[in-house]
């Protein structure tokens, strides 16, 4: 990747096969509206969205699977590209880097060791998603070449609360590991996003106060929460 990430803005474009913005025609748009606004990557969800970024654009592409309905014990399932199936689907898609569940928890056929060995296997970039300090370690020595807080607050192994970007992991990461940590999950301001780099983020995922009008708009909506 030629550090093509560092101190970049990558924005996810992603919505549920059940929202109105699902829709091919939609995802396209806002993938260029992000990219024309100056996002330096884009992080996307299916063999479809991927194909999409890659064919219209130069930025690097985060590739993940996820399922189209989370169930409703999601906290303590690996649903973050499972398995190397997931994997494959996303490299031949033609994703740069393929993220995954970094955590510890057991997957339906691999370990995380698997996953990582077939990307590199693959000259792929991976990017661990990770919720805790220990995590994170244990990715790097695995051999992962980024790490992002992505499930920091979305595992029962995190100790994030609230509704603010896990700084605290971000600032142990960056003092415990060598790799690129990204910093990803509740970003809501320019003001977060300049903590975060000078915390030491190598880049910065933003999603839902982009790219999700109904969460923007349940904000608003709900001032007073």
């Amino acid at each position: 990747m030629n550090n093509r990430l560092k101190h970049k803005v990558i924005v996810s474009v992603q919505a549920m096969p059940n929202e109105p913005l699902y829709k091919k025609e939609c995802m396209t748009a806002m993938m260029q509206s992000v990219v024309k606004g100056g996002a330096g990557g884009l992080r996307v969800a299916g063999a479809r969205d991927v194909k999409i970024a890659k064919e219209l654009f130069t930025v690097p592409v985060i590739g993940i699977t996820k399922p189209d309905v989370l169930p409703k014990n999601w906290k303590e399932l690996v649903y973050i590209t499972p398995t190397i199936d997931d994997v494959t689907t996303l490299i031949k898609a033609g994703a740069d880097v393929i993220a995954f569940d970094g955590t510890m928890r057991k997957r339906p056929d691999c370990t995380v060791a698997d996953i990582i060995k077939y990307i590199k296997i693959s000259k792929r970039i991976s990017m661990a998603d990770i919720s805790n300090l220990e995590e994170g370690i244990e990715c790097e020595r695995l051999g992962a070449d980024i790490i992002s807080t992505t499930l920091a607050g979305y595992t029962n192994t995190s100790e994030l609360n609230g509704d603010t970007p896990d700084f605290g992991l971000l600032t142990k990461l960056v003092e415990n590991v060598k790799i690129p940590v990204i910093l990803e999950g509740r970003i809501w301001t320019p003001d977060e996003v300049k903590k975060a780099f000078d915390f030491g983020a190598y880049a910065v995922v933003i999603g839902s106060a982009i790219t999700r009008p109904q969460v923007i708009t349940k904000r608003f909506v709900n001032y007073n929460d």
